[in-house]
Formats: structure tokens, C-alpha cells, sequence
């Protein structure tokens, strides 16, 4: 009991660095807009992200060897099976999330295009319920203070819902139903492969994409190396890596908490490292959300609805 307690934490932890690296990769993506359309930019980008991974595949099968070995040949069999199924669901829905944000943050301001993304750690649990996931009473009252900080921390305007806005709801959707996604495939297969998969899935439809509505501009992609080599390496490679194998010892609306610290670690990005400045309203919303993920964190008891 107490080794599946520190293995949850450790995953917590892994989460929580997902989210600081993809707060920080706000900054790359920002930048690499300035040389490149957004199907361009994720092409490259999960490209890249899958591309890093292969040999992390081989050299992983190589330290874990003896568990490999271990396996029945029908387990292996359905190890890969579900790697490539749930590689390609995922790929699918990362591609289509990703672009309804990218679409959707021209229609709609920065702030409300943050706080709409970030209702995924809302969905997610509302989601979980007709999937037979109960989360406990922690994770909803986590779920109501983290909402109420992310709209301190994104909101600043009036609150009119848009064509952007719209669009950036079923992002948030879709981001939902990605961590759902990994959550079912993720025990049943190699995490590593899985997100190789996904990459190369959501790399090869943003390509077509590129290729039907957008002009390819190499120039233009040699200036953006730099934040596409983060978005690809650290973003892709490393965090969305991260979040698939963390994601088989944390349940959904825990993990889709952790993850919303994203929105906490791109507005502190951008204050060090664009020099934009943090309101006592923001600073006030980053609290509440790192609040609400400590709770998360609590060992409280799960409220099923089938008690009694």
C-alpha cells in the first residue's frame, strides 16, 4: 500500500512537471507564429516529437528487458496492439484539440482563450461519470477553487462568448477526451510507443493540413528552428511523454488538475521571461489553482453513487 502511494505521488510529480514544461513551451509556440502558420508549426513540431522518441523506445526495451522477456507472446502481441490503436486515437484527438486552439486564439483574446482551455479540468470528472469514473470529494471541491483561480488568473475582459470562444470550448473538450483516451490505453501498452505513435499521427494529418491550406515556407521554418525545437523536443518528446506514463497511477481528474498548473507556469513564463507583469488578481488565481492541486493530492475517501 505504501509502494502504490509513493509510485501515485512520484506520477503526481511527473505530472506536475508536464505542466511546467508545456506552460513554458507557451513562450516557443508564441514566438514560432511569428515565422509560421499553426498547421506548419504542429507538423514540425510532432514530427520532431516523434522522431525524438524512437530511440528512447529501443533503449527503454533495453533496460527493461527482463520485464519484456517476462511477457507471454500474446501479452506482447497486445502490447502492441493497443500501443498502435491508442496511438493513433490519441494522435487524433491531440491534432484536432491543437488545432481548434490555434484557429481559436485568433477569433478570442489571450486571457479568455486560457481560462476556456483550461475547463477541461471540469470536464474531465463531468466526462468520467459516464464512464463509471467516481471521483472523491476532494477532487470536486478541487475542481470548483481551481476553476475560480483560472478565472482569476485568465479573465480580464468581459466574458462574451465568440466565435473563439466557441472554438476554444471544444478544444477544451477535446483535450478532455485525449486524457480520457490515454487514461483507458495506457495501462495496456508501452506509454514511450504510444506517444511516438501519437506524434507521428498528429504530425502527418497537421502536414496534409499544411499542404491544403497553407503555403510551405522553408526559410520560414530555418527562422522558427529554435521554438520548434523546444516545442518538438521538450513539449512533445519529453512532457506529453511525461503525462502519458504518469497518467497509468493517477486517476483522470486528478491528473487533469495537475495538468491545469500549465496556465500558472505560462503566465509566471511570461512575467521572467517576457517581462510582462503579474496582477494581485493573477497572483491571487495562481494560488488558489496550486491550492485546489494540493487538496487533489489529499487521500480523502471516494463518494460512490451506489453506496447503500
Amino acid at each position: 500500500m505504501e509502494g502504490t502511494k509513493k509510485k501515485s505521488m512520484g506520477s503526481s510529480g511527473m505530472l506536475m512537471l508536464t505542466a511546467l514544461i508545456w506552460g513554458t513551451a507557451f513562450v516557443a509556440q508564441s514566438e514560432g507564429m511569428n515565422y509560421v502558420g499553426g498547421f506548419t508549426f504542429n507538423g514540425c513540431r510532432f514530427l520532431l516529437g516523434g522522431a525524438v522518441l524512437i530511440p528512447c523506445i529501443f533503449l527503454l526495451r533495453k533496460l527493461n528487458g527482463q520485464q519484456w522477456v517476462k511477457l507471454t507472446e500474446e501479452e506482447r502481441k497486445n502490447q502492441k496492439k493497443y500501443g498502435i490503436i491508442g496511438g493513433i486515437c490519441c494522435g487524433i484527438l491531440l491534432c484536432l484539440a491543437s488545432s481548434l486552439q490555434q484557429f481559436g486564439i485568433v477569433h478570442t483574446t489571450v486571457g479568455k482563450a486560457g481560462f476556456i482551455t483550461a475547463c477541461y479540468i471540469v470536464i474531465v470528472p463531468l466526462l468520467g461519470i459516464f464512464l463509471h469514473r467516481k471521483a472523491g470529494l476532494n477532487i470536486w471541491i478541487s475542481v470548483g477553487i481551481a476553476a475560480v483561480g483560472m478565472y482569476l488568473l485568465c479573465i480580464t475582459e468581459d466574458f462574451v462568448i465568440g466565435r473563439g470562444d466557441f472554438l476554444m470550448f471544444l478544444c477544451a473538450v477535446g483535450f478532455s477526451l485525449h486524457v480520457l483516451v490515454i487514461d483507458y490505453f495506457s495501462p495496456k501498452a508501452d506509454g514511450v510507443v504510444i506517444s511516438c505513435i501519437q506524434f507521428f499521427t498528429a504530425g502527418a494529418i497537421s502536414c496534409i493540413m499544411m499542404v491544403l491550406f497553407e503555403n510551405l515556407d522553408w526559410s520560414a521554418v530555418l527562422s522558427a528552428w529554435l521554438p520548434i525545437l523546444y516545442a518538438g523536443v521538450m513539449s512533445c518528446g519529453v512532457a506529453y511523454t511525461l503525462q502519458v506514463v504518469a497518467q497509468k497511477d493517477v486517476e483522470p481528474a486528478r491528473a487533469s488538475l495537475i495538468m491545469s498548473l500549465e496556465s500558472v507556469f505560462s503566465v509566471l513564463a511570461g512575467w521572467a521571461i517576457l517581462g510582462q507583469s503579474l496582477s494581485l488578481r493573477e497572483l491571487f488565481g495562481c494560488m488558489l489553482v496550486f491550492g485546489a492541486i494540493m487538496l487533489a493530492q489529499m487521500p480523502v475517501g471516494k463518494i460512490h453513487s451506489n453506496q447503500g
